[in-house]
């Protein structure tokens, strides 16, 4: 069915702001580029960043570059469809490309799920940002303020264009349409998608504020634990954003496997943070006991109300744990209700698999 919000949505002038800049390097007469791309009316043109002397130095800077840039222009062509509502999101996070002092907020912020986590990961790109040029001399440390500035700045009478239809001062360089979207960063960010705003806007369908505001830090806090784990960059692990949870699987675990969920925002599920030792089993009897199954379903084998929010570092330290000793997945497969997991102070309240 057409819904309303649909019908409302088609009749709304679409704002300019979701095209980005996007970097890259390039290397030229023995010193390497670094470049930013952009369309400027129907052409893509480039200009020169800055210059370095070595290619490991200019990659971390483009890398950083490149995530800001999505972060910060995505959420500017979009509307805040929760609710049955056509809002716009904030705009406020862009101060933080160029004044330090505003980066605090991207991190206290309870606007919603989504845009609180674009928020968190734009926070994270300034500060890799900061230690990739950390090694740089200064000129180059200036010359990518600037960039950041023109970033903010051209994106800020893009948007005053749309809104208050005052046109772009004709020095500006970047069109910004989001009819015509740039190619996306590394061929798209999985939280700038469609899909990923969608669930994280249903676990907070018919939440009050507060539950919001308690929704936003939880998954803030989950998200860090997940960045501080190391095994997050390798397939140890992965992120949900379904429930929302962290998966940890080890390779060489015996099919056990780790999860740590923080509270259902909508109260559908566990209203605590919890950790659950689990285990696949085949869905072919006959292939128990082999080192890969053709097809498994999770079964829980025991779990652990936490009775308090726990911090992001020690979620991290007991991810890490698991990765490192895959082997005490199964040993604590055999934890008794009322004692800890071994090594932790975690009491199994609950043996699932009864």
């Amino acid at each position: 069915m057409f819904s309303s919000v649909a019908a409302g949505m088609s009749v709304l002038r679409r704002p300019k702001g979701v095209c980005m800049t996007i970097y890259c390097q390039h290397a030229n007469r023995g010193k390497t580029q670094i470049l930013a791309v952009y369309r400027r009316e129907d052409d893509a043109v480039s200009s020169t960043v800055t210059s370095l002397g070595s290619a490991g130095l200019a990659a971390p800077i483009v890398e950083a570059l490149n995530r800001i840039s999505a972060l910060a222009t995505v959420p500017l062509g979009l509307f805040d469809e929760r609710g049955r509502r056509v809002a716009r999101y904030p705009t406020e996070h862009l101060t933080a490309l160029t004044d330090r002092a505003a980066r605090a907020g991207l991190l206290s912020g309870a606007h919603s799920l989504w845009y609180e986590w674009v928020c968190w990961d734009l926070h994270q790109a300034l500060v890799d940002l900061d230690e990739a040029v950390a090694a740089a001399p200064a000129p180059i440390r200036i010359a990518i303020e600037a960039e950041l500035e023109t970033e903010e700045r051209e994106l800020r009478d893009a948007l005053t264009e749309y809104s208050e239809a005052v046109p772009v001062p004709e020095e500006n360089q970047r069109s910004w349409d989001s009819g015509f979207p740039f190619v996306p960063y590394k061929g798209g960010m999985h939280l700038l998608t469609r899909e990923a705003r969608k669930e994280l806007d249903r676990l907070e369908e018919g939440i009050t504020r507060e539950k919001r505001e308690a929704a936003v830090s939880d998954l803030r806090l989950l998200v860090t634990a997940f960045d501080q784990w190391s095994a997050a960059q390798a397939d140890d692990g992965m992120f949900s954003l379904e429930y929302p949870e962290i998966f940890a699987e080890p390779y060489d675990a015996d099919h056990h496997f780790l999860t740590v969920s923080a509270p259902d925002p909508g109260g559908e599920g566990m209203d605590a943070w919890h950790v659950d030792v689990c285990r696949w089993v085949p869905d072919d009897p006959e292939e128990k006991g082999e080192e890969e199954y053709s097809s498994a379903t999770g079964e829980h084998l025991l779990r652990c109300v936490l009775p308090a929010t726990p911090s992001a570092e020690d979620v991290a330290q007991l991810l890490s744990r698991v990765s490192a000793e895959p082997g005490v997945l199964t040993e604590w497969a055999q934890t008794a209700v009322g004692s800890p997991l071994e090594g932790t102070t975690l009491i199994v309240t609950s043996c699932l698999a009864e």
